[in-house]
């Protein structure tokens, strides 16, 4: 398993570039030249699309998936090809691509992005939520509303996503700073999940509590001893401890 960069090989990195795996770490999805896979996944992109990516190889890779997805906009890609792509990466290109659709609502845009927020692939997940996460912003109440239902999809993924998608802090994206003031507006998201029988969803509305203690210490604590009473089962006792980590 790679460590850093340097250390994935040329020959795994050449089947990456080309489109034909999927990255197994962080690191190899890091390791990837954007505009090699471009001109691999979508073989008419335009010399001059692929000198734009080029450009912006040092860049960061957030910035670097939504500058892939608006090129594949410009020239019109078809979108069905890229969500059943079998790299990680340009599947991460087809989140950022619904998230910069112009017209399409807050609804259409959820519904397009459920498969890949139920992505088999690890990466494709995150940027799933990350992708979307600044329209949830700008509608938040809307977006609550919308995403309350997925917490009781059969699927832990997309229970998952519906809490991580609008976590106040969260990782690798600006802050929402209504929800740091007002975190008990995402309760219909949170209060289904508290005791979420799946590791992967706990830890997602761990992380949210933790991230709203930070600015709301008082309400976490409340929140918790009130669901280790309603619900003293291990799920919501994990989940609290965990939510509670930095409160001192």
């Amino acid at each position: 398993m790679s460590r850093g960069i340097a250390d994935v090989t040329p020959a795994r990195l050449a089947l990456l570039n080309g489109g034909s795996v999927a990255s197994a770490t962080l690191t190899e999805g890091l390791a990837i030249d954007f505009a090699q896979l471009l001109a691999a996944a979508v073989p008419d992109i335009g010399a001059a699309r692929l000198e734009r990516m080029r450009a912006q190889a040092a860049a960061g890779i957030t910035k670097r998936m939504a500058l892939a997805a608006q090129l594949l906009l410009d020239a019109q890609v078809d979108l069905v090809p890229l969500l059943a792509h079998p790299s990680d990466t340009v599947r991460g290109w087809a989140c950022f691509v619904i998230a910069a659709q112009a017209g399409w609502t807050l609804p259409q845009q959820l519904a397009a992005m459920r498969p890949l927020a139920d992505d088999g692939h690890f990466g494709v997940r995150e940027w799933a939520w990350l992708a979307l996460r600044p329209h949830l912003a700008e509608s938040l109440d809307e977006a609550i509303a919308l995403l309350a239902p997925w917490t009781a999809d059969p699927s832990e993924r997309v229970r998952r996503f519906a809490c991580e998608a609008l976590r106040p802090r969260g990782v690798w994206c600006a802050h929402i700073a209504q929800l740091k003031a007002q975190p008990q507006l995402a309760l219909p998201l949170l209060q289904p999940l508290r005791a979420d029988p799946a590791t992967y969803v706990q830890d997602s509305v761990a992380n949210w509590l933790n991230d709203a203690a930070k600015s709301q210490p008082d309400w976490v604590r409340s929140l918790c001893a009130q669901w280790l009473l309603e619900s003293p089962v291990a799920a919501t006792q994990r989940i609290c401890k965990r939510a509670q980590r930095s409160i001192s």
